[in-house]
């Protein structure tokens, strides 16, 4: 048996926050994490480069592609899951090359965290359900060309 406070048996509580579709919350972490990701491959990368333009250019260029990836996550499209995971595979086979290259390992161990979240079920699932549009309006509903015509005896007044 429970132990309860009198009067409060059937006391629920509403949550801080509105509870979300959890496919809508797989998308905003998804895109929080290609954030992080870009702020990381910054954070790690600049430093790194040693003052070389060059390296200083690529940095530059990954972090301008993550953070329009991250728009592009945001929208929760299909296709924008698609190219996501291309992107993030063609992101870890960039800097595998450049670890064994450079011994620099950047944001590689966060693509991979990220393509392991965009591959998992859950958010592959979130990504295919069609985001919610406006209903539209039927063709046997009253228009308004309809409206304009009754009210205006068919003719357009100007």
């Amino acid at each position: 048996m429970r132990a309860t406070r009198p009067g409060r048996q059937g006391d629920h509580r509403s949550p801080a926050r509105p509870s979300a579709e959890p496919g809508s919350l797989l998308i905003r972490i998804v895109t929080r994490l290609v954030v992080a990701q870009a702020i990381a491959a910054a954070a790690i990368g600049l430093p790194f480069s040693k003052r070389q333009l060059s390296s200083i250019l690529i940095t530059l260029a990954i972090v301008a592609a993550l953070c329009g990836l991250a728009f592009l996550v945001r929208s929760g499209t299909k296709t924008a899951w698609l190219i996501a995971v291309g992107f993030e595979v063609a992101f870890i086979g960039f800097g595998l090359s450049r670890f064994f290259g450079a011994r620099y390992v950047g944001g590689t161990l966060f693509a991979i965290i990220a393509a392991g979240t965009l591959l998992h079920p859950a958010v592959a699932r979130a990504y295919t359900v069609l985001p919610p549009r406006r209903p539209q309006e039927l063709p046997d509903e009253v228009g308004l060309s309809d409206v304009a015509r009754d009210t205006c005896g068919g003719k357009i007044v100007g």
